[in-house]
């Protein structure tokens, strides 16, 4: 991202480089949280309870989260665009090893490896596509990158559970693999050479969130609401099971339905974040909460099912592109580094909250993982409006001098007010 609005690629190079970037997203996340919509017939299959079948998840986040803040600094001078093709090499050859694997540790090991793919992915991918356009773009090329999630969500997910339906899950899995390799090739002819920029050593990216209160702060709101969100939407193909008998197609309704409030979400953050941060959070994190209420309350029926999973859909769309707007204004000059450490809480939070999930599914029933989602996204929406906020000049002049986002998308900041510190 240059200091002025020259810029060295054409219009259609950068914005095909954003569409390739977004849709090497959109096969992480499908990759990652297939197993949800396949749930039921890979546990049968596999021979494992629901609860257990969730560690394919939540394995698969702790190897994403864990590994991110070393291998992003270790590959530091690496060109991105090298980094990325080799990610979606593990990528696409991972989905073919789990379509063909013939037991449950074997895919469990697979998707270890993959992990740590999709966690590089998080920390440099947002960042790519920000460096493609003009800086007074960048928010938008944000914006645009991150609406892979609502598009895997529905079109990815639901596919996949659809094509099990017809044929089964392996062959779901051979079939991304496949698409793995055709986003592979694209990155390779599409996205120009993007040399690496502000990355920096291992032992400057876990001293960060000790330096930086802003970030600690987001970091905290983050872990919650992520840990809460999995905790349940991990199992919401066995509520809906259970409290409706939803079939297979059914379930693809749910998650298509999901999907485009997360897209519709996505699409008002896009305008609101640039305003006011914090707040957008905040209603989103109040969204969470009262979807999943509804799902407690209404969702024995398959209006309820639906009015929830679209307002969850919403929230959630709308929760992630705040929360990396709320990261860009509290480290604008070590983006990358932050959003390594961004990557390890998140996709930490995805695997406990996936862990946590289904342990109290098979000790207390599903309801109990959809009120654990309550609880810790309570927390999150608790936490957030814990602080106060105000606009920090030196914060902003942090932020225009890392020419990150135009001057009228600054992110405001947020702080813990001294009294509720410690």
């Amino acid at each position: 991202m240059g200091t002025t609005d020259t810029h060295p690629y054409s219009p259609v190079r950068s914005w095909s480089g954003v569409a390739v970037i977004t849709a090497s997203l959109f096969t992480f996340v499908t990759t990652e949280l297939m197993p949800i919509g396949l749930l039921t017939p890979m546990s049968d299959h596999l021979k494992v309870s629901p609860g257990v079948a969730g560690l394919m998840v939540t394995l698969y986040g702790i190897s994403a989260g864990l590994g991110v803040p070393f291998i992003v600094a270790w590959s530091r001078h690496v060109n991105r665009r090298l980094l990325l093709s080799a990610l979606l090499a593990i990528l696409a050859l991972g989905n073919l090893l789990t379509a063909v694997l013939p037991n449950f540790a074997l895919i469990v090991a697979t998707r270890l490896v993959m992990g740590f793919a999709n966690g590089v992915f998080w920390a440099i991918g947002v960042s790519m596509a920000m460096r493609l356009v003009p800086q007074r773009l960048a928010s938008r090329a944000s914006a645009i990158a991150l609406s892979g999630i609502s598009i895997a969500a529905v079109a990815g997910i639901p596919l996949g559970t659809y094509l099990e339906s017809l044929t089964s899950w392996r062959a779901t899995f051979l079939i991304w693999a496949g698409l793995s390799t055709l986003v592979f090739l694209a990155v390779t002819v599409v996205v120009p050479s993007l040399p690496s920029q502000n990355a920096v050593p291992v032992r400057e990216v876990f001293r960060l969130p000790l330096q930086n209160k802003q970030l600690r702060l987001v970091m905290l709101a983050v872990t919650l609401y992520v840990l809460g969100h999995f905790g349940a939407y991990t199992f919401i193909r066995p509520f809906a099971e259970e409290h409706t008998s939803a079939s297979a197609a059914f379930i693809s309704a749910l998650l298509i339905m999901y999907g485009v409030g997360g897209a519709a979400g996505n699409f008002i953050a896009g305008y609101t974040v640039t305003k006011n941060p914090r707040l957008s959070f905040i209603i989103a994190c109040a969204g969470l909460v009262t979807a999943m209420l509804l799902l407690l309350t209404v969702g024995h029926t398959r209006t309820g099912l639906i009015l929830a999973a679209a307002l969850w859909g919403v929230s959630f769309g709308a929760a992630n592109l705040c929360q990396i707007t709320l990261m860009l204004g509290a480290a604008p000059d070590k983006f990358e580094a932050a959003m390594s450490i961004n990557t390890l809480g998140y996709n930490t939070s995805i695997a406990l909250g996936a862990l946590i999930g289904g342990s109290l599914t098979d000790a207390l029933g599903v309801d109990s993982a959809v009120w654990f989602g309550v609880t810790l996204t309570c927390a999150a929406l608790l936490v957030t409006l814990g602080t106060r906020h105000k606009t920090s000049d030196q914060g902003l002049a942090q932020s225009r001098a890392a020419n990150v986002l135009p001057r009228h998308a600054r992110p405001e900041v947020t702080e813990l007010p001294e009294a509720r510190t410690g």
